[in-house]
C-alpha cells in the first residue's frame, strides 16, 4: 500500500541527506494503516514538487511523545542537538498534548527507495 504525508523542510531535507531515519506522527486513524512493507511518499511542504519515496522498515507506538523520545536515539529523528524536552515541546508545536492522550505517538522507520 502507498501512503502520502507532508513534511516541514526542515525534516524533509534531514531525511532526503540520510540525517532522518524515524518520522514520528501520532498513532491516529490514518497512520494506524500504515504497515511494514508499506511505501511513502513524503512532499515537502515548503516545495509541493519536491518529493521522496521510502519503505517502511518498523513501526513502533508509544502513550507518548516523550516516551518515544526516551527510547528512539535522537540521531535516528534528525535532532541530536535537541534536549528532550525541546523535542517534546517543538512536538506539541504540531500536535496538541490533547491528540497525543486520545491516540498516543507512532514511530516510522523508513528507508528510502531509489
Amino acid at each position: 500500500m502507498e501512503h502520502a504525508m507532508k513534511l516541514y523542510e526542515n525534516p524533509f531535507r534531514l531525511m532526503r541527506e540520510g540525517k532522518k531515519h524515524v518520522e514520528v506522527r501520532l498513532n491516529d486513524e490514518k497512520r494506524r494503516k500504515v504497515k511494514i512493507g508499506d511505501v511513502i511518499e513524503f512532499r515537502s511542504l515548503s516545495e509541493s514538487s519536491s518529493t521522496m519515496r521510502t519503505e517502511v522498515i518498523n513501526l513502533q507506538s508509544y502513550p507518548t511523545f516523550q516516551e518515544m523520545y526516551e527510547h528512539i536515539p535522537s540521531e535516528d529523528l534528525g535532532v541530536e542537538a535537541l534536549s528532550l524536552e525541546e523535542m517534546v515541546n517543538s512536538t506539541y508545536e504540531i500536535y496538541t498534548p490533547e491528540q497525543e492522550k486520545q491516540w498516543g505517538a507512532l514511530a516510522i522507520s523508513i528507508q528510502p527507495l531509489r
